[in-house]
């Protein structure tokens, strides 16, 4: 034991104690820039990125999403032109549960995100910054019920914090706490027809914008997934925070009316303006056959009419549409995962531990965890593509066994991996052995080709064996598992040693 000790020991500083860090106001790297563009086509960020909260500071745009039980969570993005997208930060350091719709909003020249927490027991908590590029608070605890917390200036005075149901708080004056006692209920939702086919009525997401002389209350209903047809972008107004709120005329905003349409289940908006007066509505959806990828944030223009309603402009969401701003020229972030930039562009599965996490020189080394890929909380990145491969030079260290993934939850998994005496096939959080090692560095290779995955191996990065097994999980999904989780590549290290992960690759197919 005492040997073995040692040997992790000489691995650290071998390899240095550098953690990955938040980025800085930069665009990155000067890989492969995309060419100037006049439209764009949906999804603005393709994969796992649901729930969208966006806010417009002057020129600059920031979103962020839902975390569910991915640490770091709550990545704040940034934009020029509401298309083309990079992470800056991360909100949340910790894992206190599933986290949920967040909300995010400058308030007296700070930052603010609300966001619920379902874990032991369920509440809502909220971070603050000073930049949106962080570095952000710890979360405080607000100790109310509800979800989908959105922070709004009543106009009154007074701040609120609107919450699903229709129901809202009064907020203290720092925005960091309720007021005591001060719960109401203010909205009813629209009821659709009885005949559309939906998860339940469910009223939530709420998104309230105070333009002109009106408040917008911007609702979900419908459900976030189960059939097609379920979820919506539903509007009311007001001239008052205390209402009479009216329902839209011409509900829904933003729906989805067939099971032929390419974009699923399309609700939870937000809107946003550009600084020459056009608006938009941001929201998620899934993807027609590809429901494993889980909800991806989209875009559709929307005006105000006459009468000052708010209507979708029309078209096609999976069609090419006219850039809302002047192409921002950016890097492929993909061409920067060899980098393992922790909490911007790769995530853990609920336990995220820095001790056993080292970088340098885009070589990372990942202490083991557990006994079974389930247990081993895998470090992952959302790909957001119907095929791609992943690829890595691996090597272990002591009784260690590593490889790469497809990682829905700790029960639903699959992947390739070794020790120093044998190769295994993970499925479903089970190792079986399918040959002999080839020794202690093998270079691995994992393809996903439209939900069918199989696996590589080689002694020497150039001679290629295809192992003999594969599997077809389509099945990993919400609607089939629940978790709100989606399938994501990535590298695992399970128990007692280390592995190594050189070379890594990620190539669309």
């Amino acid at each position: 034991m005492k040997n073995f000790k040692l040997l992790i020991t000489s691995i650290i500083f071998a390899f240095g104690m550098q953690t990955p860090a938040l980025a800085k106001k930069q665009n990155y790297g000067a890989q492969k820039p995309q060419k100037p563009a006049t439209t764009f086509t949906n999804p603005i960020l393709g994969g796992d990125y649901p729930d969208p909260t966006i806010l417009r500071d002057g020129e600059d745009y920031y979103m962020t999403h839902s975390a569910f039980d991915y640490v770091p969570g709550l990545v704040v993005w940034h934009s020029r032109d509401l298309v083309h997208w990079e992470p800056i930060s991360y909100a949340l350091k910790t894992y206190l549960g599933s986290i949920w719709a967040p909300d995010i909003k400058k308030y007296r020249g700070k930052y603010y995100i609300y966001f619920t927490v379902h874990g032991t027991r369920r509440t809502n908590c909220v971070v603050t910054a000073d930049s949106p590029y962080g570095p952000w608070s710890d979360p405080v605890d607000l100790e109310i019920g509800d979800i989908d917390p959105c922070f709004v200036e009543g106009g009154d005075g007074k701040c609120y914090l609107v919450m699903s149901g229709g129901n809202r708080w009064t907020l203290a004056d720092d925005g960091l706490s309720v007021v005591k006692d001060s719960k109401i209920h203010f909205y009813d939702g629209w009821q659709y027809p009885e005949e559309w086919l939906t998860e339940g009525f469910c009223l939530e997401g709420p998104k309230l914008y105070r333009i002109g002389d009106w408040f917008y209350y911007i609702s979900a209903e419908g459900g976030t997934a189960g059939p097609p047809t379920s979820h919506m972008v539903v509007v009311a107004r007001s001239k008052s925070i205390d209402g009479p709120w009216e329902n839209m005329p011409t509900n829904p905003l933003i729906h989805t009316y067939s099971a032929t349409e390419r974009w699923w289940s399309k609700g939870h908006g937000s809107l946003i303006d550009t600084p020459d007066g056009r608006w938009f509505c941001v929201y998620h959806s899934y993807e027609k056959d590809f429901t494993g990828l889980g909800r991806q944030t989209l875009m559709e223009p929307v005006h105000f009419t006459a009468d000052g309603w708010i209507k979708a402009d029309g078209g096609d969401a999976s069609k090419a549409m006219p850039l809302p701003l002047k192409t921002q020229l950016l890097t492929d972030r993909h061409a920067r995962l060899n980098e393992f930039r922790i909490g911007l562009d790769w995530r853990f599965y609920k336990r995220w531990i820095p001790e056993r996490v080292h970088i340098k020189d885009n070589a990372l080394t990942l202490e083991g965890r557990g006994n079974s890929l389930g247990a081993s909380a895998p470090l992952m990145f959302v790909a957001g593509c119907h095929s791609y491969e992943i690829e890595a030079e691996v090597t272990v260290y002591g009784d260690a066994k590593a490889g790469l993934c497809l990682y829905y939850n700790a029960q639903f998994n699959v992947g390739t991996g070794f020790d120093k005496d044998r190769r295994y096939r993970y499925r479903r959080d089970h190792a079986n052995g399918v040959g002999k090692s080839a020794g202690t560095k093998q270079w691995l290779r994992l393809r996903n080709d439209n939900h069918v995955v199989t696996a590589w191996w080689s002694a020497d990065g150039k001679t290629w064996n295809r192992e003999t097994w594969g599997q077809e999980v389509s099945g990993f999904n919400h609607n089939t598992l629940y978790d709100f989780q989606s399938v994501l590549p990535g590298v695992f290290c399970e128990g007692q040693g280390f592995a190594k992960f050189e070379n890594f690759k990620y190539t669309e197919l």
